[in-house]
């Protein structure tokens, strides 16, 4: 995504390549704060915005709280998260179609989730709820959700499932969206029920096994000219500033 993160997401993918989550912890979160202060040279972060840019600062502070839950040092994924809440909060009052401020209830309870608060399930079903009331307000529903908002919204989840399927896409477009977009309301609703559904066990099962995967990016299948040190695959995910291995996310060499 085109934001002002000062390199710290790229710093922040090549420390979980490293396997190293407290660092990668630490460069999410200065990237989430850099974005979120300026976004981008032409977008002010509390002033109405149609891309919702603000909200790739949000998705970054929820992977941080990720990389401390897998590092076990739960106590800094709470700090994050809680800062992650006001800050979606706060955003709340610039963002003027009600359908962001749908998505922002959709962070809330994505970082109730991450920390393992109390009222996560009744925070889904607020935003849902809020899906709902917009739906009037909303003209297309699926160019809404490709919008840097509802994408960086999305992105912890994906990250979550992939490392728990082998580095391939194991949550779809179709899985977080209904399928009548003719009933907005429901069609973004539904990215609220699925995550209430799969959050928090996607989150402790990567937690259990210690190894979170990197974002997917530019993805390359059997390769000739690369190969895993880590693993042996051939298969490649070119993310952020990296070279990784799509399966395991370890660095890997050219051949």
């Amino acid at each position: 995504m085109a934001t002002q993160d000062g390199g710290h997401r790229d710093a922040a993918v090549a420390a979980i390549a490293e396997r190293s989550y407290e660092r990668a912890g630490d460069e999410y979160t200065r990237a989430g704060w850099r974005v979120l202060a300026d976004p981008r040279p032409d977008v002010a972060p509390f002033e109405p915005d149609e891309k919702g840019w603000a909200g790739v600062g949000l998705g970054h502070l929820a992977v941080a709280a990720v990389c401390y839950r897998v590092d076990a040092t739960p106590a800094r994924a709470s700090r994050r998260a809680v800062e992650g809440i006001a800050i979606a909060r706060d955003l709340s009052a610039g963002f003027e179609h009600p359908a962001q401020r749908a998505c922002l209830s959709e962070f809330v309870a994505d970082f109730r989730a991450i920390a393992g608060m109390d009222g996560v399930d009744a925070a889904y079903d607020d935003a849902e709820s809020a899906y709902e009331a917009a739906a009037d307000s909303i003209e297309r529903p699926q160019t809404l959700g490709t919008t840097p908002l509802f994408e960086a919204a999305a992105a912890p989840i994906k990250q979550l499932a992939r490392g728990l399927a082998n580095g391939e896409i194991a949550v779809e477009w179709s899985d977080l969206h209904g399928d009548d977009p003719s009933r907005p309301g429901a069609f973004l609703a539904a990215r609220a029920a699925y995550k209430r559904q799969r959050f928090r066990s996607l989150l402790e099962r990567t937690v259990e096994s210690g190894v979170l995967a990197a974002p997917r990016g530019t993805t390359e299948y059997g390769t000739d000219h690369h190969r895993c040190p880590s693993c042996g695959s051939t298969d490649v995910n070119w993310v952020a500033d990296s070279t990784l291995c799509m399966r395991c996310s370890r660095p890997t060499e050219s051949t």
